[in-house]
């Protein structure tokens, strides 16, 4: 998608609106939740908590480098592995709310941090994702308009299901139980997505996004080669991406996965509608918000996704007040139970291929 279409996009979305060419009215369910939040203050910037999370981050994230430094050429750096994942995956998750103009008001401002986030210290072509994840947005669990469901290594849908042939066939079947350790692999994956997607960039954005790729893998290579052999090198690398591609994974799994799929035929929904009957929360104390960076407030995240991370457990009373109040449902249920859910709809999704 173009720079200049996604960022209309995303406006629409920001905003709560649906649109050009949009059927809802003024006077829409979501009118008066939109009207609630703003008043509150909750779609305001929260820049000095951003600030001091990002800090933070790089904190740790020179501690565990260190750390590796001290402890030299042996198998014992495998240890930091995780602790290097789960920064990581704090890092992508400080990405994410920069592509959705949560940390700063400018774009351009948003863009250098999203840039460095993504793009250098993670090896992730933030324009790859802020396209995908856009489209996502604007269309959850829409079978023709999001890319989250289309037809991939996974599939979603029975019809998805029928048409796939020979391994992919056999990989349908079981992809229930074959999910978390394909998230293994989700890392390295993200790496080559940014790449190929070069390719659809402008000259000019190609070029940067290139050249912080590129500087990611050599950086990377370069830390891991002066504190260890190759052999021991490559092995962490492995471990690392595997570490951080399935607490990814394990973050985003829950949110949309067995929940409602608007029908491509049927009538339009509205911004309400669309996002609180395909998205589903998760239970949870600052531990949870912590490890799954805000995206357990999934509904509110899609209701509001330029609000900033904090503010989403404050708006959730108001948003389940709403549904509430007009009698829609509002999904929310623990972590453990999001998994088993998202893994019971693959398994019926490959049930009548077994």
């Amino acid at each position: 998608m173009p720079q200049a279409v996604a960022a209309t996009v995303a406006e629409h979305i920001r905003d709560g609106s649906d649109g050009p060419g949009s059927a809802q009215a003024p006077g829409s369910d979501f009118a008066p939740l939109l009207k609630a939040v703003r008043g509150q203050g909750l779609l305001e910037r929260r820049t000095g908590w951003y600030a001091a999370g990002i800090a933070v981050n790089l904190v740790a994230l020179g501690a565990v480098i260190t750390g590796m430094f001290l402890l030299g050429d042996t198998w014992w750096n495998l240890l930091l592995a995780l602790p290097l994942a789960l920064l990581w995956t704090r890092t992508a998750f400080y990405g994410h709310d920069a592509g959705h103009a949560q940390i700063t008001a400018g774009r351009k401002a948003g863009r250098v941090v999203g840039l460095v986030h993504a793009n250098l210290l993670l090896g992730m072509n933030e324009a790859w994702w802020n396209d995908k994840h856009v489209r996502h947005h604007a269309n959850p669990n829409h079978v023709d308009k999001d890319p989250d469901v289309g037809v991939g290594a996974l599939v979603w849908t029975q019809k998805q299901a029928a048409q796939r042939e020979g391994f992919a066939r056999w990989l349908t079947r079981n992809q229930a139980r074959l999910f978390f350790p394909m998230l293994l692999l989700e890392g390295i994956a993200l790496k080559i997505y940014g790449f190929q997607f070069l390719r659809r960039q402008p000259a000019r954005e190609r070029a940067l996004s290139g050249l912080l790729l590129t500087g990611h893998l050599a950086l990377y290579a370069a830390l891991l080669l002066t504190v260890m052999s190759p052999g021991k090198a490559l092995v962490f690398a492995l471990v690392h991406h595997a570490l951080f591609g399935l607490h990814l994974g394990m973050a985003f799994a829950p949110n949309h996965k067995g929940m409602e799929m608007p029908d491509p035929d049927g009538d339009r929904w509205g911004h309400l509608q669309r996002q609180v009957l395909t998205s589903r929360n998760v239970r949870g104390a600052v531990l949870t918000d912590w490890l799954l960076g805000g995206l357990n407030y999934q509904i509110e995240h899609h209701l509001f996704p330029s609000m900033p991370r904090p503010h989403l457990r404050l708006a959730q009373p108001l948003v389940k007040a709403h549904c509430a109040s007009i009698g829609m449902p509002y999904a929310e249920t623990g972590i453990v139970e999001s998994y088993r859910q998202a893994l019971r709809h693959m398994h019926e999704v490959g049930e009548p291929l077994r």
